[in-house]
């Protein structure tokens, strides 16, 4: 698919990234009726309400157990199955492994640190990602003041980010190196932004280091969203102009969605956290289209070139274009300062 984008929104310094993704990407898909809709929203509350109690009263050695089967349980309330592909050739169990199944398909043995890196669709990420096995994040600093997600982000111990401050990057390399170190598992978003799940953003590096600087093993993800029929999806894209209250009640009416996580070779760390990015990016994405950074389809969007790239069309497909008009020279200066962070990042 190739798609018109909407302009890039200015940032707040040239190493942030951001996504021309918008309310264009989002599709509709077959929908629940209203009393369905209630009955989800009475289900997910009951599950935040019991949680944070259960939680405390479980006995340390049960409480993954638990955690994963509460993640699988507000997953279905939001409407979505589980799907786990585990490529992994090292692992006893392979294959597609649904969620009524008794094989447990995981990111790494309890006390064992693990990065998980995955591309960025919108907040049911992160629910679909502990389904699978429980897990710390990196994510945005504001998402503990959202409602519902806010109070999980909280328990799950949450690794803050703001991407507006780029001097507290090596502070939050930090704190994702001290939790490996201590045998978590961390997930984070190398893109730095939501994407709406066909198209996709470059994995910055700069994450990475924690990895490398504690010798950490690296598990690619590839995390995408389905519908009943089989066919991608872009519902739980967080996008745009979208508020939390929109994407959840685009989530809460959609009916049938799959969320599928494709467990890809293990990366281990090396000592270039640019070729661990690299490896990441080509494990998750494939290395048989071409890909656009978000640097890429910022200058190409503001040279009147709209195209995104789709991991369902061919890198040869006809382009989409806008009337060609000249850049301003502020935006060449712009994106040179861009160029120049992302190689240093």
């Amino acid at each position: 698919m190739v798609f018109d984008a909407p302009p890039a929104k200015a940032s707040a310094h040239a190493w942030m990234p951001s996504s021309p993704c918008g309310a264009g990407c989002i599709e509709s898909i077959d929908e629940v009726g209203t009393g369905r809709v209630l009955g989800r929203l009475l289900g997910v509350a009951g599950l935040l309400i019991s949680f944070p109690m259960v939680n405390l009263v479980t006995p340390q050695s049960k409480r993954e157990s638990v955690q994963r089967g509460y993640a699988r349980t507000l997953l279905s309330c939001l409407g979505m199955e589980l799907r786990i592909v585990d490529r992994r050739i090292d692992q006893n169990t392979r294959g597609a492994v649904g969620e009524g199944s008794t094989a447990r398909s995981v990111y790494g043995e309890p006390g064992n640190g693990v990065m998980v890196v995955v591309g960025h669709i919108g907040w049911t990420d992160i629910v679909a990602l502990a389904a699978v096995q429980p897990l710390g994040f990196v994510a945005r600093a504001d998402m503990v003041d959202w409602p519902v997600l806010g109070k999980l982000a909280t328990l799950m111990r949450v690794i803050p980010i703001e991407r507006e401050k780029l001097r507290a990057l090596p502070g939050v390399v930090a704190q994702i190196g001290a939790r490996l170190t201590a045998g978590d598992r961390i997930a984070v978003f190398p893109e730095g932004t939501t994407w709406c799940g066909r198209a996709y953003g470059s994995m910055r590096p700069a994450l990475f280091q924690a990895a490398i600087d504690t010798e950490t093993p690296v598990q690619p993800v590839r995390l995408r969203y389905l519908d009943r029929h089989g066919a991608q999806c872009t519902v739980p894209g967080f996008v745009g102009a979208d508020s939390f209250g929109s994407s959840a009640r685009r989530v809460l009416r959609s009916r049938g969605m799959v969320a599928e996580i494709v467990l890809e070779e293990v990366q281990q760390p090396g000592s270039d956290r640019r070729d661990l990015a690299r490896r990441c990016e080509a494990a998750v994405r494939g290395t048989e289209l071409s890909r656009h950074g978000v640097r890429d389809a910022t200058v190409w969007i503001e040279a009147g070139k709209t195209r995104v790239q789709d991991p369902t069309v061919a890198s040869d497909a006809p382009e989409v274009r806008r009337p060609s008009r000249r850049l301003r020279p502020v935006l060449r200066g712009r994106s040179r300062k861009v160029e120049s962070a992302d190689s240093s990042a």
